[in-house]
């Protein structure tokens, strides 16, 4: 049973999709999955943005070239930059399924947004999209001005599977000496993938577009053995030492099952130190960030778009966390 407390536009939403009959993702072998999101999503979608700056790159990864395309609304100058990674449970998704945000935030905010398009499972299992992430990071910090980016702000930043590998890039950069990342921007992050028992994944365990069998799907795929769960890469929560991160965007959904383990994570980071920003949206479900009709997906890319442009230097940032 759908939650009451489900916004108008979401449940109407959810309605419709319902009703076009497509079958659950957690039936389909992968690369049929794969196509149906990106179908949908392209049902969903307005006419994309127009942008000064499109550019579809290629990178060297551990195993060979990683896809990236780089957004921005100017050419010429140096702004902040975001490195992003998309969700869809490390099995679904790519630079197209999530084409729309990364350009409305690049057109709102002035910065110049590069998108990954990592490694899928399972093809690929853990960690081999993480590679590809932290990877692609270290490659954006290191060709920062060329892409017209200002080096010391730089922010990592991804949505459901996306938002658990910023936040674990983020910890190998602190933990490896650098770079040293302005930000993390966290949308709806998966935290905690040792255990799904918290009242969000229990509440919305079914008919709020993302399940418990979805996860168990996801999880299926990524994992070449249950145990990586633990593992504090799949699952930052659990990392003992959160001291000394960038400063931190957390963005939850209220009628999702991950709402709870991202708003634990920003606990954990506020009681370390780490400046936090936590906002939860009312009535919306999961993934609702890339599902641009949505009024409150909309917003979501304003409150982000702010927070890039007000980033502080990563050295200022640093300075701040620990005074």
């Amino acid at each position: 049973m759908r939650s009451d407390h489900l916004h108008p536009e979401a449940r109407l939403l959810l309605d419709t999709i319902e009703m076009q009959g497509a079958p659950p993702i957690q039936t389909l072998p992968p690369e049929v999955a794969r196509k149906n999101v990106r179908e949908a999503g392209y049902r969903m979608t307005p006419e994309p943005q127009p942008l000064e700056r499109v550019e579809d790159r290629s990178i060297l990864g551990p195993a060979g070239p990683i896809p990236i395309r780089i957004y921005a609304s100017e050419n010429g100058g140096v702004r902040p930059g975001l490195v992003y990674f998309h969700g869809g449970g490390w099995v679904i998704g790519d630079l197209d399924t999530h084409d729309a945000p990364c350009r409305a935030i690049a057109r709102l905010s002035g910065a110049v947004i590069v998108a990954i398009d990592y490694r899928l499972a399972p093809e690929h299992k853990f960690p081999a999209a993480l590679e590809d992430c932290e990877t692609a990071t270290r490659w954006v910090c290191s060709h920062a001005v060329e892409l017209g980016i200002d080096p010391h702000r730089i922010a990592v930043g991804g949505d459901s599977a996306g938002g658990n590998m910023a936040a674990v890039v983020a910890i190998h950069c602190r933990d490896t000496g650098g770079p040293a990342l302005a930000s993390q921007l966290l949308i709806y992050p998966v935290t905690d993938l040792s255990s799904f028992d918290t009242p969000s994944h229990r509440e919305f365990a079914e008919d709020h577009y993302l399940t418990r069998e979805t996860m168990n799907y996801f999880t299926g795929h990524y994992f070449g053995k249950p145990e990586d769960g633990a593992h504090p890469d799949a699952s930052p929560l659990l990392v003992r030492d959160l001291r000394n991160l960038p400063p931190a965007f957390v963005l939850t959904a209220e009628c999702d099952p991950l709402r709870d383990e991202g708003e634990a994570y920003a606990r954990r980071l506020e009681e370390a130190g780490v400046p936090i920003t936590c906002t939860r949206y009312a009535g919306m479900f999961h993934p609702f960030f890339s599902m641009p009709v949505l009024t409150e997906a909309r917003r979501a890319y304003q409150e982000i778009a702010a927070v890039l442009r007000e980033m502080r230097p990563a050295a200022a940032a640093a300075s701040q966390g620990t005074a």
